[in-house]
């Protein structure tokens, strides 16, 4: 199982260790971004997913926002065109997800509208020909239009990137900014699960000068002087955020397992959204603690990718990977422990490139994993 996937997604392995500094090492010459996308996607949901995920690495933008509501949208299509069957009405879910997602993704991604288009009618042409077919299809895609419309909707007031954080706190152990505008995240974002942005706030970090503290600095320091060319490219495969890369795991796995339209719609509408709560929780234990970054704490290191402006506790990268660890291995049970360890080696790259405690990094997965469990507890995207 792992060198099939391993070879599918090229993710690098990393081994933990507490005494000496984590080694992280590339078996197959690959990034860990999904292979797959060259591969016939068995779902419509999957074609859509990687073209949302295409269309980010072409042009930027909120991946985690954008997965979330065009992921939400399949989910809501497919539902919708599954509970008008009846007779001789069988609208096509798989017109349904595409419809649904070329709405949301022309509102993200305007200037690309023509290639989305051009997707969608390669998808119709693909359809079984005859009338029957044709009208199944046709109905999918007005089923979809109207959720697509509704989701677009609702993300309007979502009050994303709206929330300031206030003013950064002066002082020992506080995080300075590079006079950059600060990174909000998802700060003061409606979530999905949670009750308040505030519900998964961490307890705070250790304290600045502490044992602890001096000890989690010292292992940054260490990968920092020691870091291989190796390593720096496993660092730089985990850039900008590592919902990308979860969404092109979660996709190879649908795949593999041959999921239908629906449960693949499931799989990546909660395992989107409680990504995105758990970027709100991230952001909200942040500008709680305002935490000095290690670069900050010790001159002395450098680092492998760039520093997002937003203080270092705890790490976002790590906070979406626990919420896809947590819902993908409740669908994939038999890949739990190939998910755990990807999920380790994402959130040991921000400590090994430099930008991260490794107390930063535990935290994350924790509010990732906590945000999953209430995804997955409290339901409520049908």
């Amino acid at each position: 199982m792992r060198s099939l996937l391993a070879l599918t997604l090229g993710t690098l392995l990393v081994t933990a260790c507490d005494s000496t500094p984590t080694s992280i090492t590339n078996a197959t010459g690959l990034s860990p971004v999904s292979a797959a996308a060259s591969s016939v996607p068995s779902t419509s949901t999957v074609r859509w997913n990687r073209k949302a995920i295409a269309l980010f690495r072409a042009r930027g933008g909120n991946a985690g926002r954008v997965d979330a509501y065009v992921s939400l949208a399949q989910y809501r299509a497919a539902l919708a065109a599954n509970d008008a069957k009846q007779g001789r009405s069988q609208p096509s879910l798989a017109a349904a997800v595409a419809a649904a997602s070329v709405v949301v993704l022309k509102q993200f991604y305007p200037l690309d509208a023509a290639s989305i288009d051009a997707l969608l009618a390669e998808q119709r042409a693909e359809a079984p020909s005859g009338s029957g077919h044709n009208k199944d299809f046709a109905a999918g895609e007005a089923i979809g239009q109207q959720i697509g419309s509704e989701v677009l909707t609702f993300a309007a007031g979502d009050n994303f990137g709206v929330t300031s954080p206030g003013t950064p706190p002066i002082g020992a152990g506080f995080w300075v900014s590079s006079g950059a505008p600060i990174v909000r995240g998802g700060l003061g974002a409606r979530p999905f699960f949670m009750t308040s942005g505030s519900e998964l706030r961490l307890p705070p970090p250790p304290a600045f000068g502490s044992s602890e503290f001096l000890s989690a600095l010292a292992e940054v320091r260490a990968f920092s002087d020691s870091r291989t060319a190796a390593q720096i490219a496993v660092t730089q495969s985990w850039v900008p955020f590592s919902g990308v890369v979860f969404n092109g795991l979660a996709t190879d796995l649908i795949d593999k397992y041959h999921r239908p339209e629906l449960e693949a719609a499931r799989i990546l509408a909660y395992a989107n959204t409680a990504a995105f709560d758990a970027i709100i929780a991230c952001f909200d234990t942040k500008f709680t603690y305002w935490f000095i970054r290690p670069t900050q704490a010790d001159h002395g290191i450098t680092l492998a990718v760039g520093l997002p402006n937003h203080p270092s506790y705890p790490s976002a990268h790590s906070c979406e990977t626990g919420a896809f660890q947590g819902v993908l291995s409740d669908a994939f049970p038999a890949e739990r422990a190939y998910i755990e360890e990807v999920s380790q080696e994402a959130s040991m790259s921000r400590i090994i490139g430099g930008l991260h405690y490794r107390f930063d990094g535990e935290g994350g997965l924790a509010i990732g994993h906590a945000a999953a469990r209430l995804a997955l507890q409290r339901r409520g995207l049908e």
